[in-house]
């Protein structure tokens, strides 16, 4: 199952950092690039790469990892494969392990 997150289906609004928006996002791991927190075209491949690993299409869920990524992703989780990890790994513990 390969989940594909829009824009639409976010709880928080994003700035777009339209300047980079061509260059490579992330599309799995390894990816040692720096993610952006505060450009959209950074979020919605790391969201939609999240939930396809979690196997969910929960709304709920996507609303979490935005959480976690607004409010609890420490500024030393800086690569995009250190977010993927830190994202999937806080959703399953607090779903319990799943």
């Amino acid at each position: 199952m390969n989940i594909i997150v829009k824009a639409s289906d976010l709880k928080y609004k994003y700035p777009r950092d339209t300047t980079n928006r061509e260059l490579p996002k992330f599309t799995g791991k390894p990816d040692p690039e720096p993610f952006n927190r505060d450009d959209l075209y950074d979020i919605l491949p790391m969201l939609s790469a999240a939930m396809t690993a979690l196997e969910t299409d929960d709304g709920q869920i996507l609303h979490l990892l935005e959480d976690i990524i607004n409010t609890e992703l420490p500024r030393c989780v800086e690569t995009r494969e250190e977010v993927f990890d830190f994202l999937t790994e806080t959703v399953r513990e607090a779903l319990g392990g799943r």
